[in-house]
């Protein structure tokens, strides 16, 4: 049962273990220098309510040159992610505190980073007013904030259907159903009232249909989402207003397609946009013509920018790594309004010479380029890559070799409790300072290669073996596989992975 100190929040289970890349203090350099900003060097790091820890767990092993702090107040979510920094070997200060506890220690360094991931929509007033206290007094003058958050006008149509969940569950959830229970039953009663064709779905079929789309989400990720006490989405200038008083102005989005108009935009509609002269305003705008409904922006304390040749210069010392294998290179983006080719005369000569999958700096990949590709094209490209996750930044100027024995650590750590569950689907990487897909069976066959496997057929025989002792079968195309089909498909995953992934894992450290 949920007590007095969850303050609202769902703790009856626990949250899903993803893995947030905007959260990696490394990653933020790139994306605000591409729209003029400056972005300070990390040292002193800070995650408040990290959930499961994964991310921050990921960060503490393949960053030995951050000091990292965080708390979230569920004490088991807490320990889980203090036992995998240990188990990394790496140092990090977490805490299972509110954050009224935790942001008022008297021990903790002022921060050059600071993350708010799928936080800030959850909490009370009360607690947003913690928050806002706690970046005015601790983040350094230039730092970064890393803030995420359901959005207006996005959230209009379906916050009606939220709260109908949460309402049933309050008056007709029974105790003994725990919160998945009362997750179940709520949907429930939702299709049984939309099957009456109320006046609200006939104005709002997008809602209706987000219905339909939330029914095969995970569950413990619905409860979290949909099922506490605070939960308020929020226009852009009501975000504004809240962080002006800790005197933080937006940089940019975290997600660098955003910042690519032409994908997200008709031309009248940007034309609209970059006639208004006020930035929240144009923000707002932009919120409108998208729909947006899940904002991840940096925010800087003292925005600074960088333009002409003090940008360019800037942009070339960075480190990028490609992170995808030759064969998953995309041919397309997709934004908001349609998808876009990715042109052969400027992304081919990217990929080829990103293919080995190690760190270049930006000013190695403008030389190999140049002849057929100008800085303002790259620049652009870069956007796209880094908002595909093709390309990362790479981790600058630190111990590769201390940094690899961590996240060496982290991932055996990992890639054991995958003998039992695949629940957490990412590696870390030294290169990147990151995580890393890895899909659970792709894990075991690295642990049966750091284990002496050296063939595909061992790496499968090794969890077919493991699939067989705990009654498991493999699920291919909504069909349980019997018998010795499972093995086959392990060698056919097996290949591919030997083929495609391992040579990208190897380059980045793993």
């Amino acid at each position: 049962m949920s007590t007095e100190w969850n303050a609202g929040y769902v703790t009856d289970v626990n949250y899903t273990f993803g893995y947030y890349g905007e959260l990696n203090p490394l990653r933020c350099r790139l994306p605000l220098l591409l729209v003029g900003r400056h972005a300070p060097k990390i040292e002193n790091a800070c995650e408040l309510g990290f959930g499961q820890g994964l991310s921050v767990s990921i960060h503490a092993a393949a960053q030995p040159g951050i000091k990292w702090y965080g708390t979230d107040f569920n004490p088991s979510q807490a320990a889980f992610a203090s036992e995998m920094v240990r188990l990394a070997g790496a140092e990090a200060m977490l805490y299972d505190e509110a954050f009224a506890d935790f942001c008022n220690r008297k021990d903790l360094p002022d921060f050059d980073f600071i993350g708010l991931h799928g936080i800030w929509t959850w909490i009370s007033d009360e607690n947003r007013g913690v928050l806002v206290d706690f970046i005015r007094r601790k983040l350094r003058p230039g730092g970064v904030l890393y803030i995420s958050y359901n959005t207006l006008p996005g959230w209009s149509a379906s916050a009606p259907i939220r709260h109908l969940m949460k309402r049933h569950a309050d008056v007709m959830g029974a105790p003994g159903q725990g919160i998945i229970g009362q997750t179940d039953a709520a949907l429930g009663f939702i299709d049984q009232f939309l099957a009456l064709e109320p006046l609200y779905a006939k104005a709002n079929p997008g809602a209706v249909e987000r219905v339909t789309q939330i029914k095969g989400q995970d569950r413990k990720y619905l409860a979290h989402e949909y099922m506490n006490r605070d939960w308020r989405p929020m226009y852009f200038a009501d975000v504004e207003n809240w962080l002006g008083n800790a005197k933080v102005s937006f940089a940019s989005s975290a997600y660098t397609l955003d910042n690519l108009y032409e994908l997200n935009m008709t031309a009248d509609q940007v034309d609209f946009m970059r006639a208004v002269p006020d930035v929240s305003l144009r923000e707002t705008i932009r919120d409108y013509c998208t729909n947006q409904q899940f904002r991840r922006d940096y925010w800087l304390r003292g925005v600074r920018a960088v333009v002409g040749h003090e940008q360019i210069a800037a942009l070339r010392e960075e480190r990028i790594v490609m992170t995808f294998a030759k064969e998953d290179v995309p041919t397309k983006v997709r934004g908001v309004i349609g998808e876009a080719g990715l042109i052969d005369e400027i992304y081919k000569p990217i990929f080829e010479f990103l293919m080995d999958h190690k760190p270049h700096t930006i000013l190695e990949l403008e030389m190999y380029v140049g002849k057929t590709v100008n800085f303002s094209q790259l620049s652009s490209a870069l956007s796209i890559l880094l908002g595909l996750g093709v390309v990362h930044p790479a981790a600058p100027g630190q111990d590769q070799a201390k940094a690899k024995t961590r996240t060496n650590a982290l991932n055996k750590a990992i890639s054991r409790r995958s003998l039992s569950v695949g629940d957490i689907a990412y590696f870390a990487s030294p290169v990147t300072g990151g995580g890393v897909p890895a899909a659970r069976f792709n894990q075991l066959f690295w642990l049966s290669k750091q284990s002496g496997g050296k063939t595909p057929n061992d790496w499968a025989t090794f969890a077919w073996q493991l699939l067989q002792a705990q009654s498991q079968a493999i699920i291919k195309d909504g069909v349980t596989l019997q018998g010795d089909d499972n093995l086959v498909e392990l060698r056919s995953q097996a290949e591919q992975w030997g083929a495609k992934i391992l040579p990208v894992w190897t380059a980045l450290g793993i």
